[in-house]
């Protein structure tokens, strides 16, 4: 048995703002059947807190970045847990990472660096139970290696890179704060563009280094992609892995979702799009009901689409949106929605209304500029909603094509397009109505979608793989 401690700071069904807390909750299950024993680390957030109130001090610090702090282990959401409470860093009104007004906290950096000091107590046996392997996810893990590495704790980490484009930025004069080594702040060390890098601390100190896509990982060593982190990334690539993400396929089951039990009376796809048709007040229609569950910003494509949005609707199509972020996103979709019939938006996030979504939707779009691996077009597969995906990142890695041989062999599962255009969007929309106007054909699509592995097996076991070469060397 392997022990690892996963650190992050997001982690579902506790706390969730994207992806990472999807794959940070699913993970440590799928692991258990590959004989690895996974505990997570979280901030004591008061939602966290609350789902741990019968949970024990393990550790205990006088002062930690600021104020009192204890290491708190439990068993919550069928999950092994630390939590870290310190409530003068992560007992806040607002969002976990954004204040009132939809600014970063302005102390996020010690936030985050008490969080890894924290896992490096773990690492060291201080709470009574001490792994084999540290695996870090995304900036906010990003000083766990750094402590790791300068605390001469010889316990091998992993630095998870889940969207490269949040660097854990801070000022230099936060260096002492951070409890980092000014000598190190260079090139070859966490200096990044004359700040200070969290995620460059972890990427240079950590042991190994994934991405979630195969495709991801080729694209990080890119300048087109890379954010500036190419050159490290490229430096390193002997020790880089990109591993797919798959998702809970016990929570997004349609056969057992009790978030659709509504849909179940129609016992067909085109019954369940009926209904959220009514549900989201758009009028019937022959044509598709694409849908959109997404956090609204530019890396998404969600601009591109609004300007795409006239040809597809005038050719018959409907869509039905689901999302917040960028507020002058928000706006823009507020006013299509006014100006389109055929447009439905709910400015927002619920969970259960992200399934109806899928179950509902006959086509799932995500024309993102760039896309680590996405989750969204695996729920789409699952639940038979064709993804309709810009070719980049993970999508490109699950998503085939409906072109002419795949449609002839019966593998297609999608529709694939060119990034950051306007014009490959309305074409791939446009094949999108053409494809759906052939019901035999739409309906095999949707059947061979719904059987593409989404899970998470294969990738835990690469994981897997992954933990026990680092602990044999």
């Amino acid at each position: 048995m392997i022990r690892v401690l996963s650190v992050a700071s997001e982690c579902a069904p506790l706390v969730k703002t994207g992806g990472l807390a999807d794959v940070a909750g699913a993970l440590p299950q799928a692991l258990g059947r590959q004989d690895v024993e996974m505990r997570t680390l979280l901030p004591g957030y008061p939602a966290v807190m609350k789902a741990v109130e019968a949970g024990r001090e393990v550790y205990s610090w006088s002062e930690l970045y600021g104020g009192p702090a204890r290491l708190i282990a439990a068993e919550a959401a069928g999950l092994s847990l630390f939590v870290l409470e310190a409530a003068h860093l992560f007992d806040r009104s607002g969002g976990i990472y954004l204040d009132g007004d939809g600014e970063d906290w302005s102390d996020n950096p010690e936030r985050f660096a008490a969080l890894c000091r924290a896992g490096a107590e773990i690492c060291c046996g201080s709470a009574g139970w001490q792994p084999d392997v540290a695996h870090g996810h995304d900036w906010q893990a990003g000083l766990l290696p750094y402590f790791l590495k300068k605390d001469g704790i010889t316990l091998p980490s992993v630095m998870t890179i889940h969207n490269i484009a949040f660097a854990g930025m801070a000022e230099p004069s936060h260096i002492h704060r951070l409890g980092m080594d000014p000598a190190d702040f260079q090139m070859d060390g966490y200096e990044f563009w004359g700040r200070v890098s969290l995620l460059k601390a972890g990427l240079y100190w950590c042991d190994r280094i994934t991405t979630v896509s195969p495709r991801y990982a080729r694209e990080l060593t890119t300048p087109a992609f890379g954010m500036g982190f190419e050159g490290l990334i490229s430096a390193r690539r002997g020790d880089l892995t990109g591993i797919l993400n798959g998702i809970d396929t016990d929570a997004w089951d349609p056969a057992t979702d009790t978030a659709i039990q509504q849909f179940r009376s129609f016992r067909s796809k085109s019954g369940a799009v009926r209904a959220l048709r009514e549900e989201v007040g758009l009028p019937p229609s022959n044509g598709p009901l694409a849908v959109v569950v997404s956090r609204l910003s530019e890396q998404k494509g969600l601009d591109l689409l609004i300007e795409a949005l006239p040809e597809y609707l005038e050719a018959g199509g409907q869509l039905a949106l689901l999302g917040a972020g960028n507020r002058s996103l928000e706006n823009a979709w507020r006013e299509a929605a006014e100006r389109h019939q055929g447009v439905s938006i709910n400015i927002g996030y619920e969970e259960a209304l992200s399934h109806r979504m899928m179950a509902g939707g006959d086509a799932v779009l995500v024309p993102s500029r760039f896309e680590p691996c996405g989750l969204t077009q695996l729920y789409g597969l699952r639940y038979g909603a064709i993804p309709v995906v810009a070719r980049v990142g993970g999508l490109a890695d699950t998503v085939i094509d409906a072109n002419d041989a795949a449609l002839r062999t019966g593998v297609a599962t999608g529709i694939v397009h060119s990034p950051d255009s306007v014009e490959a969007l309305s074409l791939a929309l446009i094949r999108m109505v053409e494809l759906h106007a052939s019901p035999d054909l739409w309906s095999r699509m949707g059947r061979t979608a719904m059987r593409h592995p989404v899970g998470w097996d294969v990738s835990a076991g690469e994981y897997a793989d992954l933990y026990r070469d680092l602990v044999s060397t």
